[in-house]
C-alpha cells in the first residue's frame, strides 16, 4: 500500500509520546525528516485521516495508559456458502450425484438406473440380462461411458464418495480450475468404467470410486513433481487409500458380506490419475 504523510510537523516538536501511543496501539508507521519537517508516515489515506484525529485529541501522547489497542480481528471462517463459491464445479458434480441417488431411490429403481448403467439391461425373475455394449453405443448411447459414477448402491455408498469427492475436487479446482476438474473426472470416469467392463465383463456397477483413485492418483504425483499448497494431502490418505485399494482387491470386502468391488474401476482410475498427475506435475515444474 502506497506510504501516506499523515503529519508534517517541525523537528523541534517532541513525538516521542505520541509514537510510543501508536506503537502500542500497533499502528505501523515511520517518521523521516525533509526540509526541516519531521513526517509520520502510514500506509494508506484511511489510516492516515484517523492518525491525525488521534493526533488532535493526544498531541503527547498517553502517559497515563488510558487508551486501549482495539483487539485483533477474529479471523474469518468460510462458511458453507462461502465453500461452495469458491469450488463451484465440485458442487456441481456432487449436486447432480446428488439428484441421480434421489432419482434412482439409492440403487433400488432399476427402471432409472437402467439409462444410466454401462449397459443397457432387463431383469427376467431372479436374472439380469445385459444388451450388447455395441449396440447401446451404435444407438447413439454415448451418455454409458459415463454416467456409471452417478450411480450409488445406499446411503453409505453415496456419502462416502460424495465427501471423497468434495475434498479431493476443490484442491483440483482451486489449483487448476474448474474446467481442469470436469476434463480430469469425465476421463477418469471413462478410464475406469472401460476398465471395469474389461475386468469383469457384463455386470451392474457404479459410483465415484473409480474417480476419486483418479483424482487421488493425480494429487499424488503432481504433488512429487511440483509442489503446492492445494495438493498436500493430509499425512498417511495416499497410503490408506492404497491399503484399502489391497484389500479390496482380495476379496476380503466381498467374503465378508459387503456386495461387490469394482476393482477394475479403482486400479484403471488410479492409473490414469498417476498418469495425469505425471503430465500435469511435469509441465508445471517446467513453467515454474
Amino acid at each position: 500500500m502506497t506510504p501516506v504523510a499523515a503529519l508534517r510537523l517541525p523537528v523541534q516538536q517532541d513525538l516521542s509520546g505520541f509514537i510510543t501511543l501508536l506503537q502500542r496501539l500497533g499502528v505501523p508507521h515511520r517518521v523521516s525528516e525533509e526540509r526541516g519537517e519531521q513526517v509520520l508516515w502510514v500506509p494508506g489515506e484511511q489510516l492516515a485521516i484517523q492518525v491525525r484525529e488521534l493526533y488532535a485529541l493526544h498531541p503527547e501522547g498517553d502517559p497515563l495508559g488510558e487508551l486501549e489497542a482495539p483487539p485483533p480481528p477474529r479471523p474469518s471462517v468460510p462458511g458453507v456458502l462461502d465453500r461452495l463459491r469458491d469450488a463451484p464445479l465440485t458442487a456441481l458434480v456432487l449436486l447432480v450425484t446428488l439428484l441421480v441417488a434421489g432419482v434412482t431411490l439409492l440403487g433400488d429403481n432399476f427402471v432409472a438406473i437402467r439409462w444410466l448403467s454401462f449397459q443397457d439391461f432387463h431383469i427376467q425373475g431372479d436374472y439380469i440380462y445385459f444388451a450388447p455394449f455395441a449396440e447401446s453405443l451404435g444407438g447413439g448411447q454415448w451418455w454409458r461411458l459415463f454416467s456409471p459414477m452417478l450411480i450409488h448402491f445406499g446411503l453409505l455408498h453415496l456419502a462416502m464418495n460424495a465427501l471423497w469427492y468434495w475434498e479431493l475436487g476443490r484442491r483440483i479446482e482451486a489449483r487448476q480450475g474448474g474446467l481442469a476438474l470436469l476434463g480430469l473426472t469425465l476421463l477418469f470416469s471413462l478410464v475406469s468404467n472401460l476398465v471395469q467392463f474389461l475386468w469383469s465383463g457384463p455386470s451392474l456397477f457404479g459410483g465415484l470410486s473409480g474417480v476419486l483413485f483418479g483424482l487421488l492418483g493425480h494429487c499424488w504425483i503432481f504433488q512429487k513433481l511440483a509442489p503446492n499448497a492445494a495438493y498436500q494431502l493430509p499425512r498417511g490418505v495416499v497410503g490408506m487409500m492404497l491399503v484399502w485399494l489391497v484389500v479390496c482387491l482380495s476379496g476380503l470386502i466381498t467374503a465378508l458380506g459387503f456386495g461387490s468391488i469394482a476393482n477394475g474401476a479403482h486400479v484403471g482410475g488410479l492409473l490414469i490419475g498417476c498418469t495425469t498427475g505425471l503430465v500435469g506435475g511435469a509441465l508445471a515444474r517446467q513453467r515454474g
